[in-house]
């Protein structure tokens, strides 16, 4: 097994997760000592005779240096065994699916889910012969009753987007095992900072690293991490045979992200909580969803699963959907725009935008609906913006 494939896991154990952040597959370079993992922005590499592979390296499709040291964090942030960094979070999910799936079997998924989890179910995995059914993801038995003999995965949100709904891990993986079928955790939301799937029972976890890892709203990319060392060689298997990977720049950028994501996700929590309190008491607003208030129906669970509850806040407004969609537009501080997870806040119309694939199904969106990614920026500029957009 060349080396860019061995476990990752080391001497990482025992530290701490933002002692991880910083250093987990980083070493100093060992050519000049470099504190920063290089960018090595190559497809190709020298061999030392034919099939003399410096390091396991032959080709950048297959393994880069840098694209090693991101995978070799993102599996010691997650607490896992295998690491793989994706061009994209649905490439991942994708490489996820055609590896852990055949024509006849079925999938689990939330009545909650990112739009592009949904467009890729209904509309380009069905086309191969594989079923799909929703259920709430927040009701152990409504889980359990729809795993049906075929059912190969059970898939997850937790929060989801964009209603913020919360499952609980622990007890969905008990279903999983029961039935002997695999459970997938997206942490997008999260992010390994506030949340551990795989330390929870999780088979897979999956994530947008455009998102919260990234953090800098510069890169889109995505990953999959798993505690089964014979299911990630077989992700890995795929990853090459599918293409779908991380360039080297981009995997760079995720890393430079990833070292300050425990910081950042401390304020996003903190704003975010700031931000649905005063939603919560404001007069246009009919719902907030924020796992963080007490009468969050997911509170309970997300506080035993979840170190903090996220920077990602959802409410719906007075008015129905002209009045959310004047919201959106009247906002100035808050950005416009689709994503999320970035140091900037955005706002947006979940159903006129990253939600649109899912319109007319049983994943439809509230049309009157706004979405924040809570930045990091001064929370009192922050609430100042929301009151002026709410009028």
């Amino acid at each position: 097994m060349s080396d860019h494939h061995s476990d990752h896991r080391g001497d990482e154990a025992g530290r701490h997760f933002e002692t991880l952040a910083i250093h987990a597959g980083q070493p100093a370079d060992a050519a000049t000592g470099a504190v920063v993992t290089p960018i090595y922005q190559v497809s190709t590499y020298k061999q030392d005779g034919v099939g003399g592979l410096r390091g396991g390296y032959e080709y950048s499709r297959s393994a880069n240096p840098t694209r090693t040291a991101l995978e070799a964090n993102l599996a010691a942030l997650e607490g896992g065994r295998r690491g793989l960094a994706f061009a994209s979070g649905l490439a991942a999910e994708d490489c996820l699916l055609r590896t852990l799936l055949a024509p006849g079997d079925h999938v689990v998924i939330p009545n909650d889910a990112y739009g592009g989890t949904f467009r890729l179910f209904a509309k380009v995995v069905e086309r191969w012969g594989i079923a799909w059914s929703v259920a709430d993801t927040s009701d152990v038995q409504a889980v359990r009753d729809a795993v049906r003999p075929e059912t190969k995965l059970i898939w997850v949100e937790t929060p989801s987007n964009p209603l913020l709904g919360i499952t609980d891990i622990a007890a969905l993986a008990g279903v999983a095992r029961q039935a002997g079928v695999r459970l997938v955790v997206d942490n997008t939301f999260a992010s390994p900072y506030l949340q551990q799937p795989l330390a929870l029972g999780a088979d897979v976890v999956v994530h947008s690293t455009t998102k919260y890892m990234g953090g800098h709203s510069d890169v889109v990319g995505g990953a999959l991490v798993t505690s089964d060392a014979a299911l990630g060689d077989e992700l890995a298997y795929h990853q090459n045979a599918m293409g779908a990977v991380a360039g080297p720049f981009d995997a760079w950028l995720v890393m430079r992200g990833i070292k300050t994501l425990a910081v950042r996700m401390d304020r996003h929590c903190s704003n975010a909580e700031r931000v649905a309190e005063m939603l919560a008491g404001h007069p246009k607003v009919t719902e907030v969803l924020y796992p963080g208030l007490p009468q969050h129906p997911g509170h309970e669970v997300a506080a035993k699963q979840m170190r903090a509850f996220g920077g990602m806040v959802s409410f719906r407004v007075a008015g129905g959907e002209d009045a959310a969609v004047a919201v959106c537009n009247r906002a100035a501080l808050f950005t416009l725009g689709e994503s999320l997870g970035g140091v900037e806040s955005l706002i947006e119309h979940p159903g006129r935008m990253t939600h649109a694939s899912a319109a007319g199904s049983a994943l439809e969106v509230p049309a009157d609906l706004v979405r924040l990614s809570v930045g990091i920026e001064s929370v009192d500029d922050l609430l100042t913006d929301l009151r002026q957009a709410l009028g």
